[in-house]
């Protein structure tokens, strides 16, 4: 866990492209909005694998939105009802059940299309904000709070010392 806390850290300082941050946070909502035992959760998982993404800012986002999930059940429960009671798309759901494997899918649970249809509608309004923090990260606070007596003082610390002999390693 600390080398992908150091590795998101590093990404966030590093020369590497915001963009892939962002998306590293977008794809880490959808997986942790998502049902652990759908298998959009693992064709998601599969493709993140091919990604040009930060694995850590991904795992961290995962675990963030995971422990987000619950809160917003209600909410998911609620928009899956809706997409999945809709007079025009029964026709659809109903020649979708009957093909072997999509009911892997679990499309007809409403928790779990909800979380993807929110997950997905939310997609590009986070990779906004993400990709505008990071930019801000970079250019005005890290510049200020390396100046901190804080940040000198804790970089003092044994640990933190470590995190960052980790961090200068070539990967």
């Amino acid at each position: 866990m600390l080398k992908f806390i150091v590795k998101f850290l590093k990404a966030l300082n590093s020369n590497s492209h915001p963009g892939e941050i962002a998306h590293a946070v977008c794809l880490g909502m959808l997986l942790g909005f998502l049902p652990k035992d759908n298998i959009f959760w693992y064709i998601i998982t599969v493709f993140v694998l091919f990604m040009r993404i930060n694995k850590g800012a991904l795992v961290l986002s995962t675990i963030g939105f995971t422990l987000l999930a619950p809160l917003f059940d209600s909410i998911f429960d609620n928009v899956g009802y809706w997409f999945l009671t809709l007079p025009q798309l029964e026709p659809t759901f109903a020649w979708l059940l009957d093909i072997p494997f999509v009911g892997f899918t679990k499309f007809n649970n409403t928790i779990a299309s909800g979380s993807l249809l929110c997950g997905l509608v939310l997609y590009i309004p986070l990779y906004v904000i993400a990709r505008l923090l990071v930019w801000l990260m970079r250019n005005k606070i890290v510049p200020v709070l390396r100046k901190t007596k804080f940040i000198v003082a804790i970089s003092k610390v044994p640990l933190v010392k470590k995190m960052v002999a980790i961090a200068a390693k070539k990967d």
